[in-house]
């Protein structure tokens, strides 16, 4: 039997989500086993998750997953190197034969060619030279020209949002020596970052129609609007107010010192950040003042949630010590039933206290940010500390 691992942050899960999995099943065989590591209540693009990991992960496996894994929070707030590189170790442990992800190319070959380039230390080392020689550009912006150089067309597959993400799967693959097949979907409807309408409308189009208050029916399963519906009446999702304020008081008690050893402080990235807090205004303009051409905004947002969270440097270094389940369905329990003599699963969270001090750290940061998300929920008058630490997967 077949298992096929899917990255992703369903922010939130949407008809597209539904697509890819429908689509690697049909390809891999009806039996086979879908699993995904999900970032947990806080993504890549540095901001809370707009409903929390439990309710993102329980939506999952009633449309269609088997296994959701939470990938630990300093991963989820890394670059999208860093990003990959951890959920593929998790994928590669927890026994997946197989990758699925959503690109705009749809070429595994191709995106295979882009990695290797990108691996390539001479090609390295020429991205390092034009940032030496150009202070104003990023690693991304560096990346980007001598691709145009060096690869010609194929460079495009670097400027496009989920060919990115393919290309640092297949580079921590490769640097991992994991035996991972790659399958390769198309992308359905509008690019991730797209306002333009249609059936399947983007993650980002979808967080904007719930802050304005529309509904978002249309597009997303009926089986996850119902768990999203729910939650919303429980007062269980963002309100991006109250946690900014929750946000702000965390961050003015730290010093400068503490946002030098924070992920991606180098070439005084760290520094910048405190002077920009210093000088106050909303944590957007904060990040907006810290960041250059070379400092990204989703850098500075990322860092300020790694400093209010706690998180720090070599957090990330080394693969994710421990494999924490969030949700199951009948055939994700088969699975953890298969593979739990030889995987470090984290199915009750309290076996997180008889491993080394490294996993209990990280689980103790998740927690910890947990509490701190729920607190800026519409609704905590029934939160207790601690929830983390005490809530068993969902099983679906």
């Amino acid at each position: 039997m077949r298992t096929v691992g899917i990255v992703c942050e369903y922010n939130p899960f949407h008809k597209g989500h539904e697509y890819l999995i429908e689509e690697s099943r049909r390809r891999l065989g009806e039996e086979s086993t879908t699993v995904c590591v999900m970032s947990g209540d806080y993504v890549q693009r540095g901001e809370s998750a707009c409903f929390d990991k439990f309710t993102r992960a329980e939506a999952a496996c009633r449309c269609g997953a088997d296994l959701v894994l939470e990938l630990p929070l300093p991963w989820s707030l890394s670059s999208a190197e860093g990003f990959a590189s951890g959920a593929v170790a998790m994928l590669g442990a927890v026994g997946c034969d197989t990758i699925a992800f959503g690109s705009e190319c749809g070429d595994p070959d191709q995106l295979g060619r882009v990695a290797d380039f990108t691996l390539d230390p001479q090609v390295c080392a020429q991205i390092y030279q034009l940032m030496d020689a150009d202070e104003s550009l990023s690693f991304a912006a560096a990346r980007q020209k001598t691709a145009e150089k060096l690869l010609g067309p194929e460079a495009a597959l670097l400027s496009q949002a989920n060919d990115i993400l393919a290309v640092e799967y297949l580079k921590a693959i490769r640097k991992k020596s994991l035996g991972l097949q790659t399958l390769a979907i198309p992308r359905k409807g509008e690019r991730h970052d797209s306002m333009d309408g249609g059936k399947y409308r983007s993650a980002m189009q979808l967080r904007e129609m719930l802050k304005r208050g529309e509904s978002i029916s249309s597009f997303i399963p009926c089986e996850a609007l119902t768990v999203y519906e729910k939650a919303r009446k429980a007062g269980r999702y963002r309100d991006s107010d109250r946690f900014e304020i929750a946000l702000l008081s965390r961050l003015y008690s730290l010093t400068a010192e503490e946002f030098d050893r924070l992920p991606d402080a180098g070439g005084g990235a760290g520094r910048r950040l405190y002077k920009a807090l210093q000088e106050g205004g909303s944590i957007e303009q904060i990040a907006s003042q810290a960041s250059t051409k070379r400092y990204t905004l989703a850098r500075m947002r990322r860092m300020l949630l790694c400093a209010a969270l706690g998180i720090r440097a070599d957090d990330t270094e080394g693969a994710p010590p421990y494999l924490r389940v969030l949700a199951a369905s009948g055939r994700g329990r088969e699975l953890l039933r298969e593979k739990k003599k030889d995987v470090p699963f984290v199915i009750k969270p309290a076996s997180i206290r008889r491993m080394d001090m490294r996993s209990v750290r990280l689980f103790e940061l998740g927690a910890q940010a947990h509490d701190l998300y729920c607190l800026s929920c519409p609704d905590f008058a029934g939160f207790r500390p601690g929830e983390d630490w005490r809530r068993n997967p969902d099983l679906v």
